[in-house]
């Protein structure tokens, strides 16, 4: 079955020299919550394109009487600002595919910076530190007072966003959170999505605001994937 995941876009899209934020859920929903949370307290993001693939499951999401395809794309054009946000956890078998789909787009609308986010172990405060792929992220990292990962390990879509851009010279910057095996992860989300702000220029998150709404698309997101479950088993097996 072909991997190829396809972008439709809905309208013209002018980011040029502008930012795109990953929202697609990993092993937890903190990354998603993040930028969903972003989306619901920064104005004016527009739905601007949808992703597709043989290997999504074949479903529509219903938020507010809308059908929505589970991969979206929303805009702010005055902040130039792309978030891809996705309902669903993507299979590892297609996060090769994601990652350059993502970087491909982003480079084709000539961006300046791709940001996602990711769970790791660890104790110790911080709790958001970050991950560079070329010295000019990196510098944007010290610039925003986010501390700087020496060693360790990013997983996934995440991980191969850094190895890419490091390749090609794009900038991608990828913030890490201490993971936990039990409990909610909005309140990792909240934290992520006030990282993003300091990143991207415009960007605000309320955060007492921001912990109520992050609880809620938390409970969306985990019924979405639960109902989900049949058609991604009878996609992979």
């Amino acid at each position: 079955m072909d991997n190829e995941i396809t972008i439709r876009e809905l309208k013209p899209i002018n980011i040029e020299g502008g930012f795109v934020i990953d929202g697609f859920p990993y092993a937890g929903l903190a990354n998603a919550i993040a930028t969903e949370s972003l989306i619901n307290t920064t104005s004016q993001f527009k739905l601007a394109g949808v992703l597709d693939s043989e290997l999504f499951p074949p479903i529509s999401i219903i938020r507010d009487e809308t059908p929505n395809f589970p991969a979206r794309i929303f805009v702010n054009e005055d902040l130039k600002v792309a978030v891809f946000s996705a309902y669903l956890t993507p299979h590892e078998s297609l996060h090769r595919e994601v990652a350059r789909t993502m970087l491909k787009w982003a480079n084709d609308h000539k961006c300046s910076l791709i940001v996602s986010s990711a769970a790791v172990k660890a104790e110790e405060k911080p709790f958001v530190i970050g991950v560079a792929s070329t010295e000019n992220a990196k510098k944007r990292l010290t610039d925003s007072e986010i501390p700087i990962l020496k060693n360790g390990t990013v997983p996934g879509i995440p991980g191969i966003l850094l190895n890419e851009g490091s390749i090609t010279n794009t900038n991608v910057i990828v913030l890490l959170y201490k993971g936990q095996e039990n409990g909610p992860d909005f309140r990792a989300g909240a934290e992520i999505c006030m990282a993003m702000s300091k990143l991207v220029p415009g960007a605000a998150c309320d955060f007492r605001t921001l912990m109520s709404e992050a609880e809620n698309i938390e409970q969306n997101m985990k019924q979405t994937e639960q109902e989900a479950g049949p058609l991604r088993d009878a996609i992979y097996g």
